[in-house]
């Protein structure tokens, strides 16, 4: 039988690899006029990783990605160093693969390598989906050319304005956080010496956050700020003059603003999430990744989630075209609770740990200060644990 899935990015290419892996024929649909990925910095836990392995692209991703030594939240105001969660020999024992951090298109293109090795997948671009009807024998796609498509599944994974989506469920426009984030990446041989940290680094503010960490092989930093500044129209890449940035984070200590000024080319994006949804099966379409379940960056899991909604969703379609319907019910029950339970953490990290001012920011402190490492450790199994997409987390 044949899948098409709608959405050419890295849920969905590692979506028609793990559809294909069981034989079936796909096609993957992409609006834009190539396969690329747009964006700078991403962060891979060992979750991410086994995903990657399943898919037959892990060692790829791992020889291209910066295998950091820990995860430190520093008080973005007073510099003091607040915790360190380590991330070598301890946390790679417990859970099984290294935490690291890749430009995006060093993961997105060991999966489309892969994809255009495997003959049973097809790669189409300019090739936006806007909607499908279905019957009993198969569900047939309509372009924006006018163009039909016909297979026995549909999967979109076409981000968070999912086309598909507003067939699926009709929920209309994401939720707009309020919260603005400048990203910008700085040529590592500009970076000062004592501050190239092999580390993903957090400076926590009243209100703010800015974080930065190595990608490109350890040649690029990456640089991510983000104000809650209450902005209520979502943007996307819109150019940000250099001194509005500085502006906006006047309180941050002197040592991550001068990783802040030597960025060049800010770009913004007014960060978007969705409510969790139980339902995002109809029939023989179903969603996947940002298109089911889009979340905020602070529990930097998105692609994670779409990496293991591809692993189950390719699984359960070991079947015939007959029995679609009924697998693809089974995935949207099996990933719903811990989709949505990685929403809500997301969110709450906001006010917790990312963004709190005054006694909220002194008891994060002190909290995260009290922490062991097997504690952190613990806090993070649930998510960072898990090897086996049916319900597999190593303790």
């Amino acid at each position: 039988m044949r899948a098409i899935v709608a959405g050419g990015g890295i849920g969905g290419l590692a979506a028609a690899l793990s559809v294909a892996k069981q034989g079936h024929l796909v096609t993957v649909l992409e609006r834009r006029a190539e396969f690329t990925e747009l964006g700078a910095g991403i962060q891979l836990a060992p979750n991410a990783f086994h995903m990657l392995d399943l898919l037959g692209v892990g060692d790829e991703v791992r020889e291209r990605a910066v295998h950091v030594s820990e995860l430190r939240c520093m008080d973005g105001t007073t510099g003091e160093r607040v915790a360190s969660m380590p991330l070598t020999d301890a946390y790679r024992h417990r859970f099984g693969n290294p935490y690291s951090v890749v430009h995006r298109i060093d993961l997105y293109q060991p999966l489309l390598d892969a994809c255009r090795r495997d003959g049973r997948i097809e790669l189409r671009t300019s090739s936006a989906v806007v909607g499908y009807r279905q019957d009993a024998s198969g569900v047939t796609v309509t372009l924006d050319s006018g163009e039909e498509v016909t297979g026995a599944a549909l999967i979109g994974a076409d981000g968070i304005r999912s086309a598909v989506r507003q067939q699926v469920i009709g929920d209309g426009e994401p939720v707009v956080s309020g919260q603005t984030i400048y990203r910008a990446l700085l040529p590592m041989d500009r970076v000062p010496q004592e501050l190239r940290w092999n580390a993903v680094v957090l400076w926590a503010g009243p209100g703010w956050n800015f974080v930065h960490y190595p990608i490109g092989r350890g040649t690029l930093l990456n640089l991510a700020a983000t104000r809650d500044d209450g902005a209520s129209q979502a943007v996307a890449g819109l150019p940000a003059e250099k001194a509005h940035v500085m502006a906006q984070f006047p309180q941050l200590h002197d040592s991550a603003r001068r990783l802040l000024d030597l960025g060049e080319q800010w770009r913004s994006w007014v960060l978007c999430d969705r409510e969790p949804q139980a339902g995002w099966t109809d029939g023989r379409v179903t969603l996947l990744g940002d298109a089911a379940h889009p979340m905020l960056q602070y529990a930097t899991q998105g692609a994670a989630m779409a990496l293991e909604d591809a692993v189950l969703v390719g699984a359960l379609l070991d079947c015939g075209q007959d029995d679609v319907a009924q697998r693809l019910e089974k995935y949207n029950a099996e990933r719903y609770e811990r989709t949505a339970r990685a929403q809500w953490v997301s969110r709450a990290l906001v006010p917790q740990v990312f963004n709190p001012a005054g006694a909220e920011a002194r008891q994060r402190n002190e909290m995260l200060a009290s922490f062991t490492n097997d504690d952190f450790y613990d806090k993070v199994a649930w998510l960072h644990g898990l090897r086996d997409v049916t319900g597999g987390v190593a303790s």
